[in-house]
C-alpha cells in the first residue's frame, strides 16, 4: 500500500505539500488576534452605553471633521456601503449625527455628529481613555509609540507594493476583521 500524506483518505488523489508559514505566524492572523485581544477590552466599555464598535468608529470619525460625504466616511471608518447605511440609520434614530443634503450634488448626503453624539462621546471617553492608559502601562510607552509608528509605516507600505496576485484596492470590510 502507498504512503500517504497526513490527512489524506484512501483512494484520494495525493495532497500537494505546500510551503506556508505556520497559521499562527501569518501576519493577517497576528493582527487580527492583536486586534482582539484589544477590541475586547474597548467593547465592553462600548457596551456600557449601548454602543457598537462600528457605530463607535463612525462617530469617532466624525468628530474629526465639521461634515463627510458617506462614501468618503466609508472609506474612513473601512466600512461596506450597506452596512454604513444601516448604522447611519439607527445613528441617526438615536440623534447621534445629523444628515444634510450636498450642496453640489442633493443625490449625496452629508454627515455631522449631532450634539447628542458628542455627549455620548464624553460619556464614552474616559472609559477608552482609561483602557488606553491600562494597555500603555502595561507594553510601554516607548513601544506603544514604535507600534503605532510601525503599524502606519506596514500602511504606507502595503499602499505603495504591487504584488502579483493584487486585484487593485480591496473593499472595507464590514467589520474590519479581514
Amino acid at each position: 500500500m502507498p504512503d500517504r500524506t497526513e490527512g489524506q483518505r484512501e483512494g484520494a488523489a495525493p495532497v500537494p505539500r505546500v510551503r506556508l508559514r505556520h497559521f499562527s505566524r501569518s501576519l493577517p492572523m497576528l493582527l487580527l488576534r492583536a486586534r482582539e485581544s484589544v477590541m475586547k477590552h474597548f467593547r465592553n466599555a462600548l457596551r456600557m452605553h449601548d454602543i457598537t464598535e462600528q457605530q463607535w468608529r463612525i462617530l469617532r470619525a466624525l468628530m474629526t471633521v465639521r461634515e463627510i460625504e458617506v462614501t468618503e466616511l466609508a472609506r474612513a471608518t473601512f466600512l461596506l456601503g450597506p452596512s454604513l447605511s444601516r448604522i447611519l440609520r439607527d445613528l441617526e434614530a438615536r440623534q447621534l449625527i445629523e444628515r444634510h443634503p450636498d450642496e453640489n450634488d442633493l443625490r449625496r448626503a452629508r454627515i455631522s455628529i449631532s450634539t447628542a453624539g458628542m455627549e455620548l462621546i464624553e460619556k464614552v471617553s474616559p472609559h477608552s481613555e482609561e483602557i488606553y492608559g491600562e494597555i500603555t502601562r502595561a507594553f510601554g510607552v516607548e513601544r506603544m509609540r514604535e507600534l503605532q509608528k510601525l503599524l502606519e509605516d506596514l500602511e504606507t507600505v502595503m499602499a505603495d507594493i504591487q504584488l502579483p496576485l493584487s486585484g487593485g484596492e480591496a473593499q472595507p470590510g464590514d467589520d474590519g476583521n479581514e
